[in-house]
């Protein structure tokens, strides 16, 4: 993923789907390799240039996804407080190009979707933009496409969030949701071995290994009770990143799920103030 040229283009705003006061709601595409990725982008009232938000989202059933899914109360925050918020589909997501290979991937063809959505957002030309301004925010699957992307282009974005992010040692992941779906899991295994018989492919896709090429303040947020990703794998990532030397915050919500609640408010101050630094200051 490091080596791979990628050339995402052709951003294009299409029909207003909600407006207020502080921002107006489009749909959106882009293109991504061979693939067109639908989204949104919540573009905020005045003249700009302002400062960019790429949105990756968590997992969800792409037989329910709809355009946007995922990270609204996070979209329509942080485009109220003068940040352009991209939020990506991903392939095979909503209006999204279908990739049949996807599923094989490891999710890297995500990964290569949302790096080619700052591509396009670099590429776009809108006034309304500052290409030089870039922040990314990734939630559980979301967080680890954004921790692929801080390793394999790290001077991509200028800062990065990650809310209750998957694990950055792969086989974890795997193990927890890819292993049980047999029909998956066996042809991947076939292809790349298990993460015991071949451990150097596990390694060589895990961002844990890579840390030393962070160069991007990173904040992770996180709660005790989280049912999904374990608080556990935040710290190790946490830990990592302490011994690189890289920029990094690490919160722990006590009593927090998977999807922040009561401590939501103070997980956005604390994310708004830290891009606001970070992102807009810049």
């Amino acid at each position: 993923m490091a080596e791979k040229e990628l050339d995402g283009n052709s951003l294009t705003l299409g029909k207003v789907l909600a407006g207020n006061s502080a921002y107006t709601r489009y749909y959106s595409t882009y293109n991504s390799g061979r693939f067109k990725i639908s989204g949104i982008m919540n573009v905020p009232t005045g003249k700009g240039p302002f400062p960019v938000l790429i949105l990756n989202h968590g997992h969800i059933d792409t037989a329910v996804y709809t355009n946007g899914r995922g990270l609204k109360r996070e979209q329509d925050y942080l485009a109220r407080r003068g940040y352009v918020v991209l939020h990506p589909d991903y392939r095979n997501h909503a209006d999204s190009d279908k990739d049949p290979d996807d599923e094989y991937s490891l999710r890297f063809s995500y990964t290569e979707d949302v790096i080619n959505a700052v591509l396009a957002v670099k590429n776009s030309g809108f006034s309304f933009v500052d290409p030089e301004r870039i922040g990314m925010l990734g939630h559980s699957m979301g967080g680890g496409i954004a921790q692929n992307v801080m390793v394999a282009k790290p001077d991509l974005v200028k800062a990065f969030v990650l809310f209750a992010p998957v694990s950055s040692q792969y086989r974890d992941n795997f193990e927890k949701w890819v292993q049980r779906r047999a029909e998956i899991a066996d042809v991947i295994i076939r292809e790349h071995g298990t993460p015991e018989s071949n451990p150097s492919f596990w390694d060589n896709v895990s961002p844990i290994n890579f840390l030393d090429r962070v160069v991007a303040p990173v904040q992770i947020h996180h709660g005790t009770a989280d049912q999904s990703v374990p608080l556990a794998w935040s710290q190790k990532l946490d830990d990592a990143l302490e011994r690189t030397g890289a920029e990094h915050q690490l919160y722990v919500y006590d009593g927090e799920p998977h999807e922040f609640i009561n401590a939501w408010p103070l997980v956005m101050q604390r994310t708004v103030d830290f891009f606001d630094t970070q992102v807009k200051a810049q």
